[in-house]
C-alpha cells in the first residue's frame, strides 16, 4: 500500500484525475440547483408517478428527475469538455432522451413505441455523430475489426446500456448510485489511459447521479423517471464507446459490463422469465433482484447499500485486471463498510441484543429488566 501514495502515483492522480474533478463539482452543484425547478414542472404539468401497482412509494412523487440530472451534466460539459462532434453527440443524444422519454413518463408510450425511440437516438449517435465500435482488442495487441457490423453492434450496445439502466431503476436511489459507481470507474481507467475528454465526462455523469442522490434517496422526494433512467443508460454507452474509440484496449466496454454485471444478468433472466411465463418482455412485474432483496426484509436504502457494494467491488476487480491493483485494497474497504452497515441496520430492526451484561456495562449501555 505504500506505493499508493507515493510521490508517482499522487503525481499521476494530479495530472489525469484533477480534469475531472470539477466537471463532477459543476453538474454536482447544478443537479443540485434545478431539481426544485424539475419539482415544481412536475407538479405544474402533471409528471406525478402514483402510488399504488407496483409502486412502492406511498404519495405522489415528481418524475422529471431526469431533466435536472441532464442540466447538471450539461452544464458541466459546455463549461469544461472540448466540444468535439462526439462531445456534441453525447450532449445532444442524451438530452434528446431525456426528452423523449419524459413523454412516455407522462403519457406511457407502447412497447414497440418505446423499442423505436430507443433504436432511433442509438442510429442518431453512431450515424450522425459517429459514435461507433470500430474494434475489440485482445490480449497481445490483437484487434478485431468490425466492419460492417460496427453500426449493429453500437446501436444492440446502446439500446441495451438503456434498457439496462431502466430496469435498474425500481428502488429510491438505486440507478443514480450504482451508476456514479460505474462512471467513477471509467474516469479512473480514463485518466489511467490519458484520455481527459473521457475523465471530464465521466466526472459529470458521476456529479450529476450523485447531486441527484441528495434528493432521491430514499424516502424520495423526486424520481428520475424513464427520462433519466435512458439519459443516464446512453450517455453512459456513449461515453464508453468514445473511450474505446481512443486507444486500442478492450477496458472501456468491459469496464461497464463487469460492474454492471449484477443488473445485467437480473435484465437477462427476467427476458427469459417472461418469456418462458408466456409473458411480453416489455411488461413490468415485481420479480427484480432488488424486489427480491426487499422481500428478503431489506429496506430500500439496505437494497442500495447492497447494489452499491457488488458494484464497487466488481468494479475494483475490473480495474485490477487491467492493472490498477492498489485500487482494490480499497474498494475492499469501503465494500466492507457498506455490508456492515446493512448487517447493523438487520440486527438493529431484528432487536437483536448482545447477551452479555459486562458488555453492556462496559458500552454504558442500562441492563434490561
Amino acid at each position: 500500500m505504500t506505493d499508493f501514495f507515493s510521490d508517482k502515483a499522487l503525481t499521476n492522480i494530479s495530472e489525469h484525475l484533477l480534469p475531472g474533478l470539477w466537471p463532477l463539482l459543476v453538474a454536482f452543484v447544478g443537479c443540485v440547483a434545478v431539481v426544485p425547478l424539475a419539482i415544481w414542472l412536475s407538479r405544474r404539468f402533471g409528471w406525478i408517478a402514483l402510488p399504488g401497482g407496483r409502486h412502492a412509494h406511498a404519495s405522489p412523487t415528481p418524475l422529471l428527475g431526469g431533466l435536472a440530472m441532464w442540466g447538471g451534466f450539461a452544464l458541466a460539459v459546455l463549461i469544461f469538455v472540448p466540444l468535439s462532434v462526439q462531445t456534441w453527440g453525447v450532449l445532444l443524444v442524451s438530452g434528446l432522451a431525456m426528452a423523449a422519454l419524459a413523454i412516455d413518463d407522462r403519457w406511457s408510450m407502447a412497447p414497440l413505441v418505446k423499442l423505436g425511440v430507443q433504436v432511433a437516438l442509438a442510429l442518431l449517435a453512431v450515424v450522425v455523430f459517429g459514435i461507433e465500435i470500430r474494434f475489440f482488442s485482445l490480449p497481445g495487441g490483437h484487434l478485431i475489426q468490425l466492419g460492417l457490423l460496427m453500426a449493429p453492434v453500437s446501436v444492440f450496445w446502446l439500446v441495451g446500456m438503456q434498457n439496462t439502466v431502466n430496469l435498474l431503476d425500481g428502488s429510491d436511489g438505486l440507478a443514480a448510485g450504482v451508476v456514479a459507481i460505474v462512471a467513477a470507474i471509467l474516469m479512473l481507467a480514463a485518466g489511467q489511459l490519458k484520455q481527459p475528454e473521457v475523465v471530464q465526462l465521466s466526472g459529470a455523469l458521476a456529479g450529476c447521479c450523485a447531486g441527484f442522490l441528495l434528493f432521491n434517496f430514499h424516502p424520495a422526494r423526486i424520481f428520475m423517471g424513464d427520462s433519466g433512467a435512458h439519459f443516464l443508460g446512453i450517455a453512459l454507452g456513449m461515453i464508453s464507446i468514445v473511450g474505446v474509440a481512443k486507444v486500442a484496449v478492450a477496458f472501456a466496454l468491459a469496464a461497464p459490463v463487469v460492474v454492471l454485471a449484477l443488473p445485467i444478468a437480473d435484465t437477462g433472466w427476467a427476458i427469459l422469465r417472461r418469456r418462458r411465463d408466456g409473458m411480453s418482455v416489455a411488461k413490468p412485474d415485481r420479480l427484480h433482484l432488488h424486489h427480491r432483496l426487499q422481500s428478503f426484509g431489506l429496506d430500500p436504502r439496505q437494497t442500495c447499500y447492497v447494489f452499491y457494494a457488488a458494484s464497487a467491488l466488481l468494479g475494483g476487480l475490473a480495474l485490477t485486471l487491467f492493472g490498477h491493483g492498489r485500487i482494490l485494497a480499497v474498494v475492499l474497504v469501503a465494500t466492507a463498510v457498506l455490508v456492515s452497515t446493512v448487517a447493523a441496520d438487520l440486527l438493529q430492526h431484528a432487536g437483536w441484543r448482545v447477551p452479555a451484561p459486562w458488555l453492556r456495562r462496559l458500552l454504558g449501555v442500562p441492563a434490561s429488566r
